[in-house]
């Protein structure tokens, strides 16, 4: 990274479902954008956090790297932090970014999550889902190092880059920090109601649902997803498949999370989505639109108040194909949703 002509500056952290680093402060200026992660890990009960060093501009910093086009912030960040470290990781906690001018003359916005290392036995149905990843050389990043998150503090080059390490050590310290996501998905662009004369749980996905639905394996694959619920139904079933397959998982779909059963008995959705919330494992599920006042009620009595008072309200909720990422701490007073994300579906 070059330096940048003004100081980089520091923003606070993001509400829920606002854009983690806001309008940029300079009009009509080219932006670029990065992602990248805090790797966390405790030994001997202490809190340490892994730093790289890039011997181009001799200097300490989290791993982090450009966003390439048609991909989520989420899956750069996997995917840059994995070049880097030469490490999987999966991510948690969105984290506060940064952003500041380039020298030349162009806006750089930093997004960052915190992130654990992935596993080989209790991951390996996302890291099949992924793609391959091409290590960074030793010109690139010669050196990652493990240190506790004082140490860390200090060996920092660039003290603004201590921002989202405060907001990680406070969520450690509040018990906040180890989570697991609990994402909703919305089924993918499925055929007009009044363009199809079968039955209308057999009523299929679009072209443009098709896409949307392989949009959402890096996506799921990024958060460690390894459980897969949802409607029966064809839209959502096939809005899950291409993850499914990618991932080597058995879904579990259920008829309770149908638009016609739901009107019967949601309180039976309720509790599918509070056994996910309870689950210490990351897990994705997959329903309608109708269905969503539902879900969404119950993350917001398990969630802090920032996050509650920002869960969507107004109808459709979800945009067809749209995921909706909760990470969720297990708490002595039960699971507790301490942030929530939106990912947008692409745009064909």
């Amino acid at each position: 990274m070059s330096t940048p002509a003004h100081s980089p500056r520091p923003l606070r952290t993001a509400t829920p479902f606002v854009d983690p680093l806001g309008a940029t402060s300079v009009q009509h200026t080219p932006v670029i954008e990065t992602a990248g992660a805090l790797v966390w890990r405790l030994r001997e009960g202490r809190l340490q956090i892994q730093l790289v060093h890039r011997p181009r501009y001799d200097d300490w910093s989290w791993p982090k790297g450009k966003h390439e086009e048609g991909e989520s912030l989420a899956a750069t960040a996997v995917r840059e932090v994995t070049e880097e470290t030469g490490k999987p990781v999966v991510l948690g906690l969105p984290l506060p970014g940064l952003q500041y001018l380039t020298p030349e003359g162009r806006v750089k916005r930093v997004h960052y999550w915190a992130a654990r290392r992935a596993s080989s036995r209790q991951d390996a149905r996302p890291l099949a889902a992924r793609a391959p990843v091409a290590l960074a050389g030793k010109k690139e990043i010669d050196r990652c190092q493990w240190l506790d998150v004082d140490d860390a503090a200090e060996q920092l080059t660039r003290s603004t880059d201590r921002g989202p390490l405060d907001a990680l050590v406070e969520a450690h310290r509040d018990g906040l920090l180890s989570t697991h996501a609990v994402v909703i998905v919305r089924h993918g662009r499925a055929l007009a109601r009044a363009s199809w004369y079968g039955h209308e749980q057999d009523r299929p996905l679009t072209p443009v649902g098709h896409g949307q639905a392989a949009a959402l394996v890096p996506v799921l694959a990024a958060y460690g997803v390894g459980t897969v619920v949802s409607s029966r139904w064809e839209r959502c079933a096939t809005t899950m498949d291409p993850y499914v397959r990618a991932a080597g998982l058995r879904p579990e779909y259920s008829d309770n999370l149908g638009e016609a059963q739901h009107e019967r008995s949601p309180a039976r959705v309720a509790a599918a989505v509070r056994d996910l919330l309870e689950a210490p494992r990351a897990s994705v599920l997959c329903t309608h639109r109708p269905v969503l006042p539902t879900v969404l009620d119950v993350l917001g009595q398990h969630s802090r108040r920032a996050v509650a008072s920002a869960l969507p309200r107004r109808d459709p909720y979800l945009e067809p194909g749209e995921a909706l990422v909760a990470q969720v701490a297990i708490t002595a007073k039960g699971p507790r949703v301490v942030s929530a994300e939106r990912v947008a579906p692409p745009v064909f």
